[in-house]
C-alpha cells in the first residue's frame, strides 16, 4: 500500500538540497560547498557504478563527496577488485589521490554484525570512516549515498545507533512492492535491520523490466559510442581498465566498459541505475517520491505495516530524457572538479 505525495515531505526534500549546497567541512577541515556524501558502491559490478560515481564526482558544485567505501556483491570479485575500480574512475576525473577511497564489507551483515567490537572486523576501514565521518559538525546531514548491499551502512549504525540521527541514507535498490533485486538480495538482513532503526531511509527503486524504476534510466551502447569518447577532465597519469587498455579521461573508458558488457536486447542498452540515484539527489524534481510507513520484508516479500509512525521515502517515475541529458552536459560542460 502506498500513500499519495505529502507537502510537508516534499519540502523537506527540497530544504535537504538547498541547505545542502551551503558550506560544510571537508575532511581536512577545508570549507567546500555542497552536499556532504559518503559513496557506498560495488564499483566493479557491471558499468553503472562507474557512471555514477564519475557523475557525482564532476557535479562538485551540487556535492562535496567526502569519501568512497566499498563493499563486494556477488559480481565483480573480491573488496580488492571493488576498491582497485573505485580508484580508476576517481583517477579519470582528475582527481587522484584526492578523495579517500576505503575497503568494505566483503561477507554479509549476519556473519558480521557481532564482530563489530573487534579492532579490525571485516568491513572495519569503511564502517569506522562512515563513523568518524558522522560525528563532524556540519550544517546539514552527512548523506551516505549506499548504491550496492547495506552491510557497511548497517553495521555503521550496529556499532553506533546513535548515528542515526546525524546521517541521510539514500540506496539504490529494491523492486518494491515487488520482491527481489540484486543489491537487495546480497545482503536483505542488513537491510531489515536498518528498516528498524529511526535513521531517515529512502529507496530509489529499480524495478526491472518496469517504466517505473530506474531500470527505465538506459542508454544505448551507440550512444555512448558517440557521445562520449575524450569527455572529461584530463587524469594527470594514464590509467589501465578493468579491461585492459589505458586511458586519460572518463569518457574513452565509458566507451570501453560499454564495449565489454553483454547486452539483453536489439538496441544494446543497459540501464544506469546508480547513477539516476545520484540525479535524483542532484534534482529531486526528475522523479516522483512518496511517504510510506516502512515495511517489513518477511521470506523475501514485502509486508507493508500502515499503521507504522516510522516512515520512509520511495522514488519511483524517474525523468529518463532530463537524467540522461544532464549526465551528458556533466562532462561536456563542466571541466571538472580536478581542473
Amino acid at each position: 500500500m502506498k500513500t499519495t505525495f505529502t507537502l510537508p515531505f516534499i519540502c523537506l526534500i527540497i530544504l535537504w538540497t538547498v541547505i545542502g549546497c551551503t558550506t560544510t567541512s571537508s575532511p581536512g577541515g577545508d570549507q567546500k560547498s555542497g552536499i556532504p556524501v559518503i559513496f557506498d558502491t560495488d564499483a566493479n559490478n557491471e558499468l553503472d557504478d562507474q557512471h555514477a560515481l564519475a557523475y557525482l564526482l564532476l557535479n562538485d558544485n551540487t556535492f562535496d563527496v567526502i569519501g568512497i567505501t566499498v563493499n563486494a556483491t556477488w559480481s565483480g570479485g573480491g573488496i580488492e577488485g571493488h576498491y582497485k575500480e573505485a580508484e580508476r574512475v576517481t583517477d579519470l576525473c582528475g582527481l587522484k589521490g584526492q578523495i579517500p577511497i576505503l575497503k568494505g564489507a566483503n561477507g554479509g551483515f549476519p556473519e558480521i554484525m557481532d564482530h563489530t567490537g573487534d579492532p579490525a572486523f571485516d568491513g572495519s576501514e569503511a564502517v569506522d570512516f562512515i563513523l568518524e565521518q558522522s560525528r563532524k559538525k556540519r550544517d546539514t546531514p552527512l548523506m551516505v549515498l549506499a548504491v550496492g548491499k547495506l552491510t557497511n551502512v548497517a553495521l555503521a549504525l550496529k556499532k553506533d545507533p546513535s548515528i542515526a540521527e546525524r546521517i541521510r541514507v539514500v540506496w539504490l535498490g529494491s523492486n518494491y512492492p515487488e520482491p527481489g533485486e540484486y543489491n537487495q538480495d546480497n545482503d536483505t538482513l542488513s537491510m531489515s535491520y536498518i528498516l528498524k532503526t529511526n535513521v531517515p531511509f529512502e529507496m530509489v527503486t529499480v524495478r526491472g523490466g518496469k517504466s517505473t524504476g530506474t531500470a527505465a534510466v538506459t542508454m544505448t551502447k551507440q550512444e555512448i559510442l558517440n557521445k562520449m569518447p575524450g569527455l572529461g577532465p584530463e587524469a594527470s597519469d594514464p590509467v589501465t581498465g578493468r579491461h585492459g587498455g589505458s586511458f586519460t579521461n572518463f569518457g574513452d573508458y565509458s566507451v570501453n566498459l560499454f564495449e565489454h558488457i553483454d547486452y539483453h536486447d536489439e538496441s544494446q542498452s543497459r540501464a544506469l541505475f546508480d547513477m539516476a540515484a545520484v540525479a535524483i539527489v542532484k534534482d529531486p524534481f526528475w522523479a516522483s517520491s512518496v511517504e510510506i510507513p516502512c515495511p517489513v520484508l518477511i521470506d523475501n516479500q514485502w509486508v507493508e505495516q500502515p499503521g507504522n509512525e516510522r516512515k520512509i521515502m520511495v522514488w519511483e517515475n524517474f525523468n529518463r530524457n532530463e537524467i540522461i541529458a544532464d549526465f551528458y552536459s556533466t562532462f561536456e560542460i563542466n571541466p571538472g572538479a580536478g581542473n
